[in-house]
């Protein structure tokens, strides 16, 4: 959803509209150029780039709450748009905001090249209550922190409770039970019971995770040294284990996101939806739920391998980051601090199926946690199933070259749904690619 508004000119605004077009020294972005519209005159400014939906309520409120500072915003695209400009302005040692919003496991890419400022020195003690002990380790590299988390996605085991009730399933507790499950559905001439999608490699890095796969280990003290374990036993058991759902034919194996796969969802070709908090809004926006299958969604906590030592997982999560460019560090981290912290931009986002909050604040609103979604037919999945799972969640190291590791799973992946390998072979090939990688990349892998 990419928004996009310039200011009128100075000399419209200077016509009578009381709005100012204004200048930072706070920063690299152009002060100039706002999406959003500032009122309050002689106050410094900080550039911020962002792409969430409702971003121009979090600045305004933002904006409204703060005399000392003020916040520009400007929307240069979402993801990968946004981070190939951020990487121009790193390049070019000029252009970047002050504030950039940036997906957690991206953090360690900048970070690396000392495009981030460790924020733990700016206000730090007087948020960290505010978040939980997960979400603070996945924006941060070693024992620095490098953003403020705002979003995130405990993951979960979406289903249809129609076709449970037909064929006479309880949802599963355990991975061997979800593969029980699948097969009396089969046997039964029953769909699909889940997914295996090439394109969720961040999906199949977390249920790795959840076995106990490690994938990288970085200390920022050693920045040229990096440990690589991408076919240890958990991380080959999690792969051969869905290959062979597939192989099997008790799960599909479509790329998730797509027209194709969300038709499959609206028409009961899946039994369940392994997906993260987000997953009901980002399903609503895309017409499930709304028809044939209106009321017959439900959700229940992610199966697990060892149910007496259970391990949540997450998928997903942005935070606000303050980038080197900023002349004012300090001030621009209590931007990073502020933004979508305050109750009602918070409320917003959770209301509308924006975001799933980080805040703890947000997180222990009775409104939230005791909220029937409509999705789950009034189902409380909030307390049932995902605010377990987030405040279970002990955060993951994520790797400073996210990106390729992530290409070359899917990679992997598609040659595993192929039938060209196995689960453990396919592990073995993505740890010498990711490995080689490395190496050219300057690291010494351990």
């Amino acid at each position: 959803m990419k928004r996009r508004r310039i200011l009128a000119t100075v000399a419209m605004l200077a016509a009578g509209t009381g709005l100012v077009a204004c200048s930072s020294d706070e920063g690299g972005s152009d002060a100039s150029n706002c999406t959003n519209t500032i009122t309050k005159q002689n106050v410094p400014v900080v550039t911020m780039w962002g792409w969430y939906p409702n971003t121009q309520l979090v600045v305004d409120n933002f904006n409204k709450q703060h005399d000392d500072v003020q916040v520009c915003w400007t929307n240069v695209g979402q993801g990968s748009d946004e981070y190939d400009k951020f990487q121009t302005a790193i390049s070019a040692g000029t252009g970047a905001p002050d504030v950039i919003m940036v997906e957690a496991d991206r953090i360690p890419t900048f970070q690396i090249q000392g495009a981030l400022v460790d924020i733990k020195q700016y206000g730090f003690d007087a948020v960290k209550a505010n978040y939980s002990e997960g979400a603070w380790k996945d924006v941060s590299v070693g024992d620095k922190v490098y953003g403020v988390p705002v979003d995130g996605g405990p993951v979960a085991m979406i289903y249809r409770k129609d076709i449970f009730d037909k064929y006479k399933i309880t949802p599963p507790k355990t991975w061997a039970e979800y593969e029980q499950a699948a097969q009396k559905v089969k046997d039964a001439g029953g769909p699909l019971f889940g997914d295996l999608g090439a394109n969720v490699p961040a999906l199949t890095m977390a249920l790795q995770i959840q076995k106990g796969a490690s994938p990288f280990t970085y200390d920022p003290a050693q920045p040229k040294a990096i440990g690589v374990k991408l076919n240890d036993q958990a991380s080959k058991d999690v792969l051969d284990y869905w290959g062979g759902l597939a192989k099997k034919g008790l799960v599909g194996t479509q790329n998730q996101f797509t027209p194709e796969y969300i038709s499959g969802v609206i028409n009961g070709n899946y039994a369940t939806y392994i997906s993260a908090a987000w997953a009901p809004g980002y399903l609503t926006g895309a017409g499930v739920g709304k028809g044939q299958d209106t009321g017959k969604f439900a959700v229940a906590p992610l199966p697990q391998w060892d149910p007496a030592n259970p391990v949540q997982v997450n998928w997903g999560g942005s935070a606000f980051s303050v980038t080197k460019q900023a002349k004012k560090p300090e001030l621009a981290a209590k931007v990073a601090y502020g933004l979508y912290a305050d109750k009602e931009s918070l409320t917003d986002g959770w209301t509308n199926q924006i975001i799933f909050p980080l805040n703890l604040t947000a997180l222990k609103d009775p409104a939230l946690v005791d909220l029937k979604v409509a999705f789950f037919n009034g189902q409380q999945a909030n307390k049932e199933v995902y605010l377990p799972a987030a405040e279970a969640y002990k955060g993951v190291a994520y790797a400073p070259f996210g990106q390729y590791y992530l290409d070359a799973m899917e990679k992997q992946v598609s040659e595993i749904i192929k039938g060209s390998v196995t689960g453990s072979q396919a592990a073995d090939r993505l740890q010498e690619d990711v490995a080689k990688y490395a190496k050219e990349q300057g690291f010494t892998v351990q």
